[in-house]
């Protein structure tokens, strides 16, 4: 049987098919090739992009570890103050103006990640104050005013601005922050368990004062009128007595208290079962919070525990202050003495006795559990200031609180 040839014109016909379908092929597969390195260099960038914002978190992180470690010494009284921080060694900081202090990075030398530069540029880790619009006062928190965020009363508003950076990929962040404020439950600006016995011209005043109120205010009394001596120009909301006592407190001399709605409160009921009860903490975190045991110490700002053993409340040890200025929580298991030359802004508590002689200043507030009785003798001075000891908590506290979190 015969085939049947095709004619040449539709064999021209198959070939002209045959090369379009090849054509097609191909286009479809430049397309699908095309489209998976389009989607493998999206892929990549977009996990260029997470690295890079990671990293500018880790830049935070760093801000947050230099205020915590005290590194970061801006200073409240000036709103332009500022901080950054370098990918370079100590000793190769890059100069800066008189408003701002340079760090060299706490990273390990040779594994840098790239959440600052070596040199001043607008990628610098950088941390500086909130301020006012104007730009003349520094803009702080305060739960209990109207409105939270103010240029009048609280906590001060760190802003950390970080850039973390992978080739090409960019991401900053802008991170506003204060430091985690501690509220302390005072009875007064001197609280005991035992009866307290005033001497000379001793004053505490449980009116509650600024946490600015400078040195030796108020160590001749409340007064009338303001002035270098008298602590009534610095009073803000929220009195106390000036003294409180489950026993009896006696004055003698020239001695005082004052407070509201009495100036002094003896024979109370209700002393705190522990310092955590002072604090609203359990035990367990308010061990963890104080931390570990010391005997003796070198620096007095800082949170504090004074012992000489690992047995917690059995007033063993016998410590003595004079001419020391400290601010932050002072915690003594054993009996206290301050003397002549002690300024402290903050709270101290005391398991065992408590005296207090010559010149000693304090803003803050004391609460002893005592053993026997407390004297407070001499030229010595105790405010209440419920700021000083949120304040200088929060400072030394070591967590801080997010207020806002945005990428720019």
């Amino acid at each position: 049987m015969n085939g049947i040839t095709p004619a040449k014109s539709e064999r021209g016909i198959a070939l002209v098919v045959a090369m379009l379908v090849l054509l097609v092929m191909s286009v479809v597969a430049v397309v699908l090739i095309s489209s998976v390195m389009m989607n493998r260099g999206l892929t990549g960038n977009d996990q260029s992009m997470r690295r890079a914002l990671n990293i500018a978190e880790a830049g935070v992180g760093e801000g947050m570890a230099r205020i915590k470690s005290l590194d970061v010494t801006m200073s409240e009284a000036n709103p332009n103050s500022v901080c950054q921080v370098f990918n370079v060694l100590n000793g190769n900081v890059p100069a800066l103006g008189s408003d701002s202090t340079g760090l060299a990075t706490g990273q390990t030398a040779g594994s840098y990640m790239e959440y600052t530069t070596t040199a001043r540029s607008s990628d610098a880790l950088t941390i500086h104050w909130k301020k006012n619009a104007a730009g003349t006062a520094i803009m702080r928190y305060d739960a209990s005013h109207v409105p939270m965020v103010n240029d009048v009363t609280g906590l001060p508003i760190y802003v950390i601005e970080a850039t973390g950076r992978v080739g090409n990929a960019r991401r900053k962040v802008m991170v506003e922050c204060i430091q985690k404020p501690y509220t302390a439950n005072c009875r007064a600006a001197l609280a005991a368990n035992v009866p307290i016995q005033f001497v000379g011209n001793a004053f505490t005043c449980g009116y509650n004062h600024s946490a600015d109120t400078p040195y030796d205010d108020g160590s001749n009394g409340r007064g009338v009128v303001d002035d270098a001596t008298h602590c009534i120009g610095n009073e803000v909301s929220g009195p106390l007595p000036g003294a409180w006592s489950t026993g009896t407190i006696n004055g003698g001399g020239a001695s005082g208290a004052a407070g509201s709605p009495t100036d002094v409160a003896q024979n109370q009921t209700g002393f705190y079962g522990g310092p955590w009860e002072a604090f609203g903490m359990t035990q367990s975190d308010w061990w963890a919070w104080i931390g570990a045991p010391r005997s003796s110490l070198t620096s007095y700002n800082g949170i504090f525990y004074i012992d000489n053993n690992s047995t917690t409340q059995d007033a063993s040890i016998t410590y003595a202050l004079h001419s020391v200025d400290g601010e932050g929580m002072l915690y003594v298991d054993g009996n206290l003495r301050c003397n002549a030359g002690f300024h402290w802004k903050g709270l101290l508590y005391v398991e065992g006795d408590f005296d207090i002689n010559g010149q000693a200043w304090i803003l803050g507030g004391v609460i002893v559990k005592g053993q026997t009785l407390i004297r407070a003798n001499g030229g010595m001075t105790i405010l209440y200031s419920s700021e000083a000891i949120s304040q200088k908590l929060a400072r030394y506290g070591g967590q801080f609180v997010t207020l806002s979190w945005r990428e720019i």
